[in-house]
C-alpha cells in the first residue's frame, strides 16, 4: 500500500496507529526528511509511478485544509495524479481521503447516496474532488477504481482535541438546551483498523464501492469529549447556522468489515491517547 500524503496531522496520527498495531506492507510518500520514496505527487509523475509499481492499492492523504482557493482545489489535481500514477503502474484502486463535510446540511443520518451540499470552502474542494475521481474512473474502465473516503471527525487531527490544552478553559459552542454539537467520530488506532480492513478486502479481490462514509456507529457530543479528555471548557452560545448534529450512516462501511463500534467519548479520548501517548 502506497501511502501519500503521510506527514499531516492525519498522517501522523495514522503512521503512529499502524506502528502500535504491528501493520506492515505500507511504503510511505515523503517530500524531504524521511523513509521511503521522496517525491512531490503533483510535479514529478515518473517518480509518482515508479513508487506505486508493485503496490495494491494508493491511499491519499494529500491536500490542505485550508490555504485559500488554490491550495484547496489541489485536492482535485491530487486526486487525478494519484488516479494517472496508479493506472501507469498497473495498481487496482486508489483510496481518496474526502470528509464528511461534503455533505453539508444533508439529512441524518448522512447516507452515501444522498446529494451532497458542502457549506465550507474545504467541503466543495472535496466534492470537486470526488466527482473529478469518480468521472476519471468511469471514463478509464481499465482501472484503477476509486473508492473516496467520507471520513468523520478523527481524534487528535480534529479542532477540538488536535492541539493541546491551553491555561485557559477551551471554548464550545452550546445550544439553548445545554448540549454541544454531535459528530461522528474515529479514534486513529479504531481509523487504522478500518483502513486496515478495507486493503484486506481490496486484496482479497471483494468489489468495493466508489464512496464510503468512514466512521464509528453514531455520534458523540463534543462537551463529553472535553469531559473525557478531562479538558477545561467554558461555554458560549452556538451561532446561527451551526449544525447540531452530523451522523454518517455506516452501513455499507459494516457491511463490509462486519459490526462497528459505537461512537463513545471515553473510547475516542483513550484511543488518541494511546497512540499520543499523552495519560500514559
Amino acid at each position: 500500500m502506497l501511502v501519500v500524503g503521510g506527514s499531516g496531522r492525519l498522517g501522523t496520527l495514522l503512521r503512529r496507529a499502524w506502528a502500535l498495531a504491528g501493520q506492515g506492507g505500507l511504503l510511505w510518500q515523503h517530500r524531504g526528511g524521511g523513509d521511503g520514496p521522496c517525491f512531490d505527487a503533483l510535479t514529478d509523475p515518473a517518480a509518482y509511478i515508479d513508487a506505486a509499481h508493485g503496490a495494491d492499492a494508493i491511499l491519499n492523504l494529500a491536500g490542505g485544509v485550508g490555504g485559500g482557493s488554490a491550495s484547496l482545489a489541489e485536492h482535485r489535481d491530487l486526486a487525478l495524479a494519484a488516479l494517472e500514477a496508479g493506472r501507469a503502474a498497473g495498481v487496482a484502486r486508489v483510496f481518496l481521503a474526502s470528509s464528511a463535510s461534503v455533505y453539508g446540511r444533508a439529512r441524518v443520518p448522512a447516507r452515501e447516496t444522498d446529494p451532497v451540499a458542502p457549506v465550507s470552502d474545504y467541503g466543495r474542494a472535496k466534492a470537486v474532488m470526488e466527482e473529478a475521481a469518480l468521472a476519471w474512473a468511469a471514463a478509464n474502465p481499465g482501472g484503477p477504481a476509486a473508492t473516496c473516503l467520507r471520513i468523520g471527525n478523527v481524534a487528535g487531527a480534529d479542532q477540538l482535541l488536535g492541539t493541546a490544552p491551553g491555561t485557559e478553559p477551551q471554548p464550545l459552542d452550546l445550544f439553548a438546551d445545554g448540549t454541544g454539537p454531535a459528530r461522528s467520530y474515529v479514534g486513529p488506532l479504531a481509523l487504522a483498523d478500518i483502513f486496515s480492513g478495507l486493503f484486506a478486502a481490496q486484496r482479497a479481490g471483494r468489489a468495493l464501492p466508489d464512496v464510503l462514509n468512514i466512521a464509528l456507529d453514531g455520534a458523540v457530543r463534543m462537551d463529553a469529549l472535553l469531559d473525557a479528555d478531562g479538558r477545561k471548557w467554558v461555554a458560549r452560545a452556538a451561532p446561527d447556522g451551526l449544525l447540531r448534529e452530523v451522523r454518517l450512516d455506516v452501513t455499507r462501511l459494516g457491511a463490509i468489515l462486519g459490526p462497528l463500534a459505537r461512537a463513545e467519548a471515553a473510547a475516542i479520548v483513550a484511543d488518541l491517547r494511546s497512540v499520543s501517548g499523552v495519560g500514559a
